[in-house]
């Protein structure tokens, strides 16, 4: 069906308007969200083809950092330019980083192409909720924002099949290639559907602060996941990350207080719920994306699944958050019982934690250990699109680009750093546990491989259960947190 385009930007958003840029705006947070999960199958393939196997952690690393780093400044950008050619600036840079990776001749190529990758895959997520957040009022933002959570998780369990199976009947570079059509469809859609705002609420742009605080989240995050695994947390990287980040972190502070409209606007922080929010979104994803990194982990060293069963073994979490979202997007907007609901969420996933923890130490079969997997994702599915309505409803429309973005960006901030935690939360167990457990099933060294396996098994099995009650003790935290979070005002 052919629409007509409205070109009086203060002309009422259409229905029809409304859904194209939705189905859009999904579509290009799908393709961001597979871009995180789809590689890892092919990663062997890679390897094979182009060698660099001691680089490989960066072919998934660069794309985290440079999506990461890049979110606050998405915000702020949407906010001074309009959030329409910030959306087409992201798309358009994420879609010629999938052809420069498609084309790669060498793993220092596919690594640098990641990152520009990842330099437009950061502004998915916030410019998403921001459109989102100014199309459509707060009875319908929440069944609206439910919907990225449920992108995001079947993403999470499309992107290890997806990326097998196009490596196999094709070849890996098909799986950055088929990012083309897709995205096309994206960007037509937005093109046709997105439109101009009348004005904007800024007029300049912070480079200086924006390099600061770039330079400050990268050195931070190069230190997070790299330290400890190829670098030595006393060597010299580590060392000269850290006093990077202390000097560029002490200079941005400064900066921010003199710059007449720095990238990080303070009074930004001085908004009590903007800070809580942050804090309950950091520290839940901390836990959450710790913890389900672990799942095929589990499945597939302890329980003995192949890949495709283990995640088969994971629908259980996306089936609960797909339904908690669902049926909150529902009811949060009209009741705006938005605090509520988290508090029911974050409880509810704190138990799942726990009870995981201790089926997972204990032995316990899939009767016992795939529910709490499914009230995990109920919990959760509660919370994230919740929080991101809290925080809009509390600032000012100035200010409501960039603190979505903020918001975003501690989001993915938690889950690097519950991702980089559990890892060595894991190393440090295999070391303490799995060497001298080894050695006592036969000092010797010539007991029988099925010893060794049982070994072995116990040894993850107690490692991975204590990733799991770390998760459990650091959402208990979130929902401490959320407690003082203010009762948000229908608006």
């Amino acid at each position: 069906m052919n629409h007509a385009i409205h070109t009086d930007p203060a002309a009422p958003v259409t229905r029809e308007e409304i859904r194209a840029v939705y189905f859009a705006l999904l579509t290009m947070l799908g393709l961001g969200a597979l871009e995180q999960s789809i590689v890892a199958t092919a990663l062997p393939r890679i390897v094979s083809d182009l060698g660099g196997m001691a680089h490989l952690s960066w072919v998934v690393t660069a794309f985290v950092l440079a999506s990461t780093a890049t979110m606050p400044l998405y915000g702020k950008l949407a906010d001074q330019y309009g959030r329409r050619p910030m959306v087409f600036t992201a798309l358009i840079t994420f879609l010629v980083g999938s052809v420069l990776c498609g084309f790669a001749q060498d793993m220092t190529q596919l690594i640098v192409f990641r990152a520009i990758q990842g330099l437009g895959a950061g502004g998915f997520m916030p410019l998403a909720q921001i459109i989102i957040g100014d199309l459509v009022p707060p009875a319908e933002r929440a069944k609206r924002q439910g919907s990225i959570a449920i992108v995001y998780a079947v993403a999470s369990v499309l992107g290890p099949v997806l990326g097998g199976v196009v490596t196999d009947l094709l070849s890996w570079h098909w799986i950055f290639f088929i990012n083309l059509p897709v995205g096309a469809v994206a960007f037509r859609a937005l093109a046709r559907s997105l439109r101009k705002p009348a004005a904007t609420h800024a007029h300049r742009i912070d480079y200086l602060g924006s390099i600061l605080m770039t330079g400050t989240i990268v050195a931070l995050l190069l230190i997070l996941a790299l330290g400890g695994t190829e670098w030595a947390w006393d060597g010299i990287e580590v060392k000269a990350c850290a006093l990077l980040a202390v000097v560029l972190g002490a200079w941005l502070v400064v900066h921010v207080r003199r710059a007449a409209e720095p990238v990080l606007p303070p009074d930004l922080f001085r908004n009590r719920v903007f800070n809580i929010a942050s804090t309950v979104m950091l520290l839940t994803f901390v836990g959450l994306m710790g913890a389900s990194v672990f799942f095929p982990l589990f499945f597939q060293l302890v329980m003995g699944n192949s890949p495709a069963q283990s995640g088969f073994m994971t629908v259980a979490m996306m089936a609960g958050m797909i339904l908690s979202s669902t049926v909150n997007g529902r009811l949060a907007g009209q009741a705006h019982h938005y605090k509520r609901t988290q508090v029911a969420g974050l409880a509810l996933a704190a138990a799942s934690f726990a009870l995981l923890a201790w089926a997972m130490d204990a032995g316990m079969g899939y009767a016992v250990i795939e529910p709490p997997i499914f009230t995990l994702g109920l919990g959760l599915g509660l919370v994230m699109p919740n929080m991101t309505i809290v925080v809009q409803g509390a600032l000012p429309p100035a200010r409501r680009g960039v603190g979505t973005a903020m918001l975003t960006f501690f989001r993915s901030l938690g889950g690097l750093l519950g991702v980089t935690g559990s890892g060595a939360i894991l190393a440090r167990q295999l070391h303490a546990h799995g060497i001298a457990a080894v050695r006592a099933a036969d000092p010797h060294g010539g007991f029988a491989a099925s010893a060794v396996q049982a070994t072995a098994v116990a040894v993850y099995r107690h490692a991975i259960a204590s990733i799991f009650g770390a998760g459990g003790v650091i959402v208990l935290a979130a929902l401490i947190v959320l407690l003082f979070l203010p009762a948000p005002a229908a608006e």
